[in-house]
């Protein structure tokens, strides 16, 4: 499924910032940028997309048109992407899937990084443990010692095998050296369904999908995942500070392109996309999405990726998780 937006057209006097006009100056872009989501229109990921190509049209000066690619779990874009010509007028919106979770649990038809050339991050969310509210649990330590007190007699749900909320539980499982019975559902919506109702009793859902339960109180929060508290939830640990290093596994976005765009090129993109999201208001625009703004390098963000696929695949290796079997 398909759909394509225009997004920002500037005008053709714009002044901007000095990154900007260096971008205009080498003579690139002159013509409108493909921007692929690879997913339907209308979730958190094209939110995030539209929020950030709306302000980057701006200093790019020419308009970004955001191409609705879902289907195939982000497959048929990453393929669309890198058979594009590597001009930078071709550009993909990866994420945890496509370029983490999906790469660790199964053959897909691109590599991908060597399919692929990195523009930089956008940003990325935490994936918080939260338990029904019956769980007499109120700590993560609590919870640690109830879970192995009780092996397999707890369920948790998942979005689905091999997402990321599966992955997130089963890294913290190797992590306690305790067992909770995986019941995966169709994505996360019926999965938060059946954790208030008490058939699962936890999960590791993204904090944007388990904000609205927890501030109703029909989940509790025990931690969150990443490297520092979340501003939206400043009162939960991170399970790093709560004593599981390298426990800062998150719901990440990022930019790509095909393979072999021109280092200027890559270099403005990067340039530009970091200004749009140290601009004063964007943490409060992506913050819809409980997303924090991550700018990186190029370089930082290709070694982000490459870490994320080993973590994922070590995870996928050691508790036998192949979709593709």
């Amino acid at each position: 499924m398909r759909r394509r937006t225009l997004v920002g057209l500037a005008p053709a006097l714009w002044i901007g910032t000095p990154a900007s006009m260096l971008a205009l100056a080498q003579g690139y872009p002159n013509r409108p940028i493909r921007y692929i989501v690879p997913v339907v229109a209308g979730g958190g990921s094209d939110l995030v997309g539209r929020t950030v190509t709306e302000r980057w049209s701006r200093l790019l000066g020419q308009p970004i048109v955001v191409d609705n690619q879902g289907g195939g779990g982000g497959v048929i874009a990453c393929q669309n992407t890198a058979k594009a010509p590597p001009d930078g007028y071709t550009l993909m919106q990866g994420y945890v899937a496509t370029h983490g979770t999906s790469p660790a649990t199964r053959k897909l038809p691109y590599d991908p990084i060597a399919d692929f050339t990195p523009i930089g991050m956008i940003g990325a969310t935490p994936n918080v443990l939260v338990v029904n509210p019956s769980v007499p649990a109120n700590t993560l330590q609590e919870f640690v010692a109830y879970v192995r007190k009780n092996p397999g007699k707890l369920n948790y749900g998942s979005a689905g095998p091999g997402s990321l909320t599966h992955l997130t539980m089963e890294l913290f499982k190797q992590q306690i050296d305790g067992f909770l019975v995986h019941i995966p559902y169709r994505g996360i919506a019926p999965a938060f369904t059946d954790l208030i109702g008490g058939q699962t009793q936890a999960m590791f859902p993204g904090l944007a999908a388990a904000l609205p339960h927890i501030r109703a109180g029909r989940v509790r929060p025990l931690a969150v995942t990443g490297t520092v508290r979340h501003p939206l939830v400043k009162e939960l640990p991170t399970l790093i500070e709560a004593g599981f290093p390298g426990f800062d596994a998150q719901q990440w976005y990022g930019i790509v392109g095909p393979a072999g765009i021109a280092a200027p090129i890559v270099k403005q993109l990067n340039t530009t996309l970091a200004e749009v999201l140290r601009a004063p208001d964007m943490r409060e625009k992506l913050s819809v999405e409980a997303i924090e703004p991550m700018p990186q390098t190029p370089e930082q963000f290709s070694q982000y990726m490459r870490a994320d696929i080993a973590r994922w695949s070590a995870i996928a290796r050691e508790r036998n998780i192949h979709l593709d079997n």
